[in-house]
Order: C-alpha cells, then sequence, then structure tokens
C-alpha cells in the first residue's frame, strides 16, 4: 500500500522547545510558553486552510507536572487564557475541540472549561482538534487495560483493545512533528504511532509556522508509507 502521495489525514504534534526560546532570548520559561500559543494559533489556521481532518497537540504530559510550582500554574493559565481567547476562531472555522489524557486530575476550573469548549464546538464539524493535558502515552495503554479487565472476556485483539483508549474514535496519526530537534517521541502515543511518518525540525514551537507545516508535509509527500509490506 503507497499513499505517500496523499496528503496526512491526522497530524500530531510535540511542541517542544519553549524553555529553549526563551533561555536564547535571556527571557524566563513562561515568555516562552506565551509565545508558543500565538504558534499554535498559526498551526490551527494553516491545517484549517490545508484541509487537514485532524490535529493533535502535546500540551501537557504526566511529567510536566514535575516541573516547579510557579511554572505549572502559569502552564494552567495560559490553558485557561488560549480557551477563552481561540472561542470565536474556532466557531469561525467550525473547529471541533476535543482533550485526551487523565484530565480528571486537572482542577475542577480547568476540568470546566474544557467541558464547556468541547460541548460549545461539539456540532462543528472541520478540523478536529485535540489536546493532549495530563497525557501519558503508557497510562493511557494500562487505563485501557484496566478498562478491558473489567469487561467480559472476548477474544482480545488490535481493533478490540484500541476501542479502550481514551478516543477510540481518533485515526492514528500519519505525521508526527517534532520541534526543537529532539530524536525521541517522549511517552506520547505509544499505541497509535506504530506506522506513524515521523518529521524532526530544529525549529523551536514558539517560532513554528505555516512555512514550517508545509516543509513537514513536503516532506512526507515523499515518504514511501509501505506499512510492513513489501516495496
Amino acid at each position: 500500500m503507497d499513499d505517500s502521495r496523499n496528503p496526512p489525514r491526522h497530524i500530531a504534534i510535540i511542541m517542544d522547545g519553549n524553555g529553549r526560546w526563551a533561555r536564547q532570548r535571556d527571557l524566563p520559561r513562561i515568555e516562552g510558553h506565551k509565545a508558543g500559543i500565538d504558534a499554535v494559533r498559526a498551526t490551527v489556521e494553516a491545517c484549517v486552510e490545508l484541509d487537514i481532518g485532524y490535529l493533535t497537540l502535546f500540551a501537557f504530559s504526566t511529567e510536566n507536572w514535575k516541573r516547579p510550582r510557579e511554572e505549572v500554574d502559569a502552564l494552567m493559565g495560559l490553558l485557561d487564557l488560549y480557551l477563552d481567547r481561540e472561542m470565536e476562531t474556532m466557531m469561525k472555522h467550525h473547529i471541533s475541540f476535543h482533550t485526551i489524557g487523565r484530565t480528571h486530575e486537572l482542577s475542577p476550573g480547568i476540568r470546566a472549561k474544557l467541558a464547556a469548549t468541547s460541548s460549545a464546538t461539539a456540532a462543528n464539524t472541520g478540523l478536529y482538534l485535540t489536546l493532549a493535558l495530563n497525557y501519558s502515552g503508557r497510562y493511557e495503554i494500562i487505563d485501557a487495560a484496566r478498562k478491558l479487565l473489567e469487561t467480559s472476556p472476548e477474544p482480545l485483539d488490535e481493533a478490540r483493545f484500541t476501542g479502550f483508549l481514551y478516543n477510540p474514535g481518533l485515526p492514528d496519526p500519519d505525521l508526527l512533528i517534532r520541534t526543537s530537534g529532539e530524536m525521541r517521541i517522549s511517552n506520547f502515543f505509544l499505541w497509535q504511532l506504530a506506522y506513524c511518518e515521523i518529521y524532526v525540525t530544529s525549529v523551536h514551537w514558539p517560532d513554528f509556522r505555516k512555512e514550517h507545516l508545509l516543509e513537514a508535509l513536503q516532506d512526507f509527500k515523499r515518504r514511501e508509507r509501505r506499512f510492513g509490506g513489501l516495496a
């Protein structure tokens, strides 16, 4: 099977480099996170323009709780700000908003805001935007296994197991983009990345714009995706 000429249906992004971007400018780390919001907006709008079906952004991992408390609080404040500020854009472009991860562990205020945003955009049929929040690929597999053990004993295959993931209707990513040059997947989509194409750019996330997304898409089009088959 070779669909290398087709655009990716689902793009996932590990948004890395906010801290390095700030450090290069002698700024506090939070300034890098603030600048990263502009990159989120630019990328979302570019995906809408390019008619990408699904975009998933790795926004906050379970490991991020280990960061200084003031940085975590600032990140949660920025999330709250983003949801308020981007609602008009979501409705304008018919974007539906979703989350994956252990979001039940977030603060009641953030949970309420996430639920309200998801509800308000539920009928939209454009870009399917997902934020991975308090997310861990290992935890997703563990949580799926726990739910599986609570069900009746039936033959287990990939399709049945996938049905217990955080969002079983979300198609596997075709393209994973990681910014800031790091060559690792950082506990993201461990089940879903089995046949995903990976593109790494040295651009720090706050500087990521449509032209960088287009570079990733051009690289994707040159790939020959065999899904384990012969050439």
